[in-house]
């Protein structure tokens, strides 16, 4: 048999789960290709355990290069060219080709969108600014957090809210609690208002309970650094002490650029298969957009990457091999809701359900968090 090369692009949730069944399905001779521009993998969901003082830097990420012990060929640089027709992309001004391409390189973070943002930091989904945000939350004694959805869209649903209870629960375990107020500003009219109302009406139960202070549909329009100041579009003003933000969101720059993007920049492909309008090329992940039939997109969560990248690499491996069946995404996902105090929340659901998503929340507690803490260990031991 000839020998086949799959291309997988981004070294994400998506793109490591991809690149790593693909290693497992295809035959030896087949060549995986990661391409990552960044050394480490940052495992996202325990950046909030790090901007809260649970994790250290080095427990939320691991090297890439042990994944070629498994036989996946890693190649470290900036993509500048995706040509999905030739199935050709450029990397470092190196050319690569492969027999089918898989587009997993997520979401770019564009703080200097917002005038000010990129010069103040807090912005929590970056390691170096969830260490940033711990560090000023540990040492204030009094004042004001503010948590901030600068836009959307925006990638894992719960996080801000979660950052909030975290924080409050640390400010709370420091025993100044009463001198520190906590709001969360959101730039959307209700927390993961894509699993329903129900859902919503919980997280926003979960945070009030705490005293936390919501404001939705808020959206961040400039940040006054120096001043410690902010600037909405519905002419509110607030101060705070410590932020703890979300950046607006964008499509990465070759991926705008290139014939796979829809009007928005974002991917569109097919809501089953993953495949775009071009053959053998599939997207996956946060660097897409799904329209659901109640007018809202699939959220931006790693959930959905890892089973898009399950499916897409069954698939793969079925067309270049003919082994086992080409498969489909369906919809499911979960997420953890952590509220600080070793306690956390759980929803599940189809949110390809019709009409709109059928989603479940479930009763709060500390087994949830435990489940969490055990689905982190998973994580680093079956992929690394």
């Amino acid at each position: 048999m000839d020998k086949r090369t799959v291309l997988v692009l981004g070294g994400g949730v998506g793109g490591l789960v991809a690149a790593s069944v693909l290693r497992r399905e295809l035959a030896p001779e087949d060549r995986v290709v990661l391409v990552e521009r960044a050394s480490k993998h940052t495992f996202w969901p325990s950046l909030l355990w790090l901007m809260s003082g649970s994790r250290k830097a080095e427990q939320v990420q691991r090297d890439l290069e042990p994944l070629a012990r498994r036989g996946i060929e890693v190649r470290h640089g900036e993509i500048t060219e995706i040509d999905p027709e030739r199935r050709r992309v450029v990397v470092g001004g190196e050319e690569l080709t492969g027999d089918a391409l898989v587009v997993s390189l997520g979401a770019d973070l564009v703080p200097e969108r917002v005038p000010g943002l990129a010069e103040t930091g807090g912005n929590f989904y970056t390691v170096d600014g969830a260490k940033q945000v711990y560090d000023q939350a540990s040492s204030l004694q009094a004042g004001r957090v503010a948590v901030v959805v600068a836009d959307v869209p925006f990638k894992c649903p719960a996080a801000p809210y979660e950052a909030a209870m975290l924080l409050e629960g640390l400010l709370r375990r420091r025993k100044v609690r009463d001198q520190v107020t906590v709001t969360v500003y959101a730039a959307e009219p209700a927390p993961m208002g894509v699993a329903g109302p129900e859902v919503s009406r919980g997280v926003v139960e979960l945070v009030r309970q705490r005293g936390i202070e919501y404001c939705p549909s808020t959206k961040l329009t400039r940040v006054d650094a120096s001043g410690k100041r902010l600037y909405f579009d519905t002419g509110a003003e607030a101060e705070f002490d410590v932020l703890a933000v979300v950046p607006p969101h964008a499509a990465p720059e070759a991926v705008r650029n290139s014939p796979l993007a829809g009007p928005n920049g974002w991917i569109p492909m097919d809501p089953a298969t993953c495949e775009t309008r071009f053959e053998n090329v599939f997207a996956i992940g946060d660097v897409t957009t799904v329209p659901l039939k109640l007018g809202k997109p699939l959220p931006k969560a790693g959930v959905f990457a890892h089973g898009q990248a399950e499916a897409v690499a069954h698939t793969l491996a079925a067309r270049l091999r003919g082994r086992g069946k080409e498969q489909k995404f369906d919809g499911h996902g979960e997420c953890f809701i952590e509220m600080g105090g070793g306690a956390a929340g759980f929803a599940r659901g189809n949110f390809y359900a019709e009409p709109a998503p059928q989603v479940q929340m479930y009763r709060a507690g500390r087994h949830w968090h435990a489940a969490k803490v055990a689905f982190e260990r998973n994580w680093w031991r079956t992929w690394f």
